[in-house]
């Protein structure tokens, strides 16, 4: 006879399939546990992705590639052939140093608004900009984040 299993929840499914790759390893430095950081967001997100931390020189040559922009941005996401995020740490440090935010905080405001992207979200109109806010807010509050757009 067979020992009995417990079948996985779709919790548990789930986190088996989220991947973080650290390309930079600076990552590392700035923001400890980077990757279940950015699982954690994933997750509150409801987001089945995959995940790159890079450089800014590697997001650059995506985005001057892809967008036609020679420039480093914060995220990049992209929706086939598979959902995937990259996020460029010297951005991200620049960003969260201007905003006087803490790098983690601000890297996983970035999944949490990536992941939304994914999911259809748009901030062109000021309406839908509000809605899309108002969602990272409540998703990054699960996650014991400060909202980024709450004004000090």
């Amino acid at each position: 006879m067979e020992p009995h299993r417990r079948r996985a929840s779709f919790r548990e499914e789930a986190e088996n399939r989220l991947r973080v790759t650290v390309m930079d390893p600076a990552w590392h430095r700035f923001v400890p546990r980077a990757g279940a950081l950015v699982a954690r967001a994933l997750r509150v997100a409801a987001a089945d992705v995959d995940v790159v931390l890079a450089g800014d020189r590697m997001v650059r040559d995506l985005n001057a590639r892809h967008r036609g922009k020679n420039k480093p941005t914060n995220v990049l996401t992209y929706e086939s052939p598979a959902q995937e995020m990259v996020l460029a740490l010297g951005v991200v440090r620049r960003e969260a140093a201007a905003a006087g935010r803490q790098v983690a905080h601000h890297l996983a405001h970035l999944v949490v608004h990536g992941a939304l992207h994914l999911r259809g979200h748009d901030h062109d109109r000021p309406g839908d900009a509000r809605r899309m806010e108002m969602a990272e807010s409540r998703l990054l509050h699960r996650l014991g984040v400060p909202n980024p757009w709450k004004r000090a």
